[in-house]
């Protein structure tokens, strides 16, 4: 019976994502004419799911507001990765209330499930959803009256057990669709499984269903996004090789990236198919976060160095050209200087094409604040400015190799004054300054050099793709 309720409760979301005019028996005169902001911090996914609830809203007849406008909702979604993050939530929360001081504040994500309380006791905060309620807005919102104090919704981590469905495109070219929640790894370093819940995703044929309304909407462009998306089916019985299978057959669909998976999950089933698909792109974004197995052991990370390598050659063996993002965490607790020395030569061996570099920030009720050895924030300082340095240089070489070729590119509408821009299937960033350049368009181009900052080449639209 449980499992029943389960799957009718998925089914009920899926049904509001996709046909959100439907009323479900709430009152929506309380939103009519009413204006709301919108404050995301953290990951892909999100964005995603902020922007879920905005077009929740803007259903319910809620509008955004412009710029000077006073708001009348506003929406924070929280992140907790590090405490920098914490922090950097606390200050948006302040600057919300005091630019929109009349407005019902809600609060939502991984700070405030991780430190409700918290969150309810900081001035003008009206509202603290749980992650299990992101999908539920609506029902709470039964009175935009202030609050003297927070009122708290939530429930432990380890009960979430609701998928709550997301594919959103915001104000962004390409579409994000949620396919996974939550994470069953526990590293020692890492509050996302206390934060997010056990992992759990919707069914492919919901997901199907999700992709085939985002095309009709005009999406050519989907990332695939989760907590650990190489983890899908715990919930459903799937796997992601069938997933990623059936997306691929959806029409109108032209491009798919995968956002990020762990390199044990990265199987070479999946990458053999992402090397022949029709709309799977080159581009892979792997977690790696230490490049010393000693390292790594104490993060409790299910993969040695070996096996990570493996999954580099596979990839290059069989798309030279992919584009290949790979997380480091430097400074974490037990990283002695050997270590990350070993860790540098290790990843200057990989044949990558750029690092996203994070230093480490202890969370309380980790299992690494046991470990004793500590890094000083000057030394993780030093060690992230070479993995920079070494990034840019992998960057560079990648993007070199390309000039003179030729690429199709997807144009994403650019900011005021500045040029088209957009990127190739393997995640090269192309500048267009062309008059009949087109938001969401996918041109066929002639790489040129660097543009003058270096963080891109120009294209030239030779033609209009199909």
């Amino acid at each position: 019976m449980s499992k029943f309720i389960c799957k009718f409760s998925e089914a009920l979301l899926n049904f509001c994502i996709l046909f959100p005019n439907f009323a479900l028996m709430i009152d929506t005169t309380l939103f009519q004419d009413k204006k709301a902001v919108y404050y995301t911090l953290g990951c892909k996914l999100n964005f995603s799911e902020t922007s879920t609830i905005g077009r929740t809203l803007q259903e319910a007849g809620v509008r955004t507001a412009r710029r000077g406008e006073q708001a009348d909702i506003c929406i924070v979604n929280t992140c907790s990765v590090t405490e920098q993050a914490d922090k950097k939530c606390r200050q948006a929360i302040h600057r919300l209330v005091k630019q929109h001081p009349d407005a019902f504040v809600v609060v939502t994500g991984c700070y405030a499930q991780l430190k409700p309380e918290q969150v309810a006791s900081i001035a003008g905060v009206d509202l603290v959803l749980g992650m299990d309620k992101k999908g539920e807005l609506l029902e709470h919102l039964h009175s935009l009256e202030k609050r003297s104090h927070g009122e708290v919704l939530t429930i432990p981590a380890k009960d979430i057990r609701t998928f709550v469905p997301s594919c959103s495109q915001g104000d962004r070219t390409r579409f994000f669709l949620k396919v996974q929640d939550g994470c069953d790894y526990f590293c020692s370093y890492c509050t996302i499984p206390y934060a997010r819940g056990r992992s759990r995703n919707g069914t492919i044929a919901s997901l199907v269903e999700q992709a085939r309304q985002a095309a009709a909407e005009g999406a050519k462009e989907i990332v695939i996004t989760g907590v650990n998306i190489g983890d899908f089916g715990k919930s459903t019985g799937e796997t992601f090789i069938d997933l990623i299978r059936a997306l691929d057959e959806v029409e109108g669909i032209a491009r798919y990236r995968i956002s990020s998976i762990e390199p044990n999950l990265l199987t070479d089933e999946v990458i053999e198919f992402v090397a022949q698909s029709r709309a799977f792109m080159p581009h892979f974004h792997i977690p790696l976060q230490a490049g010393s197995d000693a390292v790594l052991r104490l993060m409790r990370r299910r993969y040695d160095t070996a096996l990570f390598a493996s999954k580099i050659r596979k990839i290059r063996s069989l798309m030279p050209h992919a584009f290949i993002g790979v997380d480091v965490i430097v400074g974490t607790r037990g990283e002695e200087e050997a270590y990350f020395e070993e860790a540098y030569r290790f990843i200057e061996s990989l044949n990558i094409t750029a690092l996203h570099v994070f230093s480490y920030s202890e969370r309380p009720g980790t299992q690494a604040l046991k470990i004793e050895h500590k890094v000083s924030p000057q030394e993780k300082h030093s060690r992230s400015e070479r993995l920079l340095a070494l990034s840019e240089a992998k960057q560079h070489a990648f993007y070199a190799r390309h000039i003179g070729g030729e690429a199709v590119v997807l144009l994403e509408k650019p900011k005021a004054g500045q040029s088209f821009h957009g990127f190739t299937d393997n995640y090269i960033r192309v500048e267009v300054s062309d008059p009949s350049a087109q938001d969401n368009a996918l041109v066929r181009v002639q790489l040129g050099d660097f543009n003058e900052e270096g963080t891109a080449l120009v294209g030239r639209i030779m033609n209009y793709e199909l």
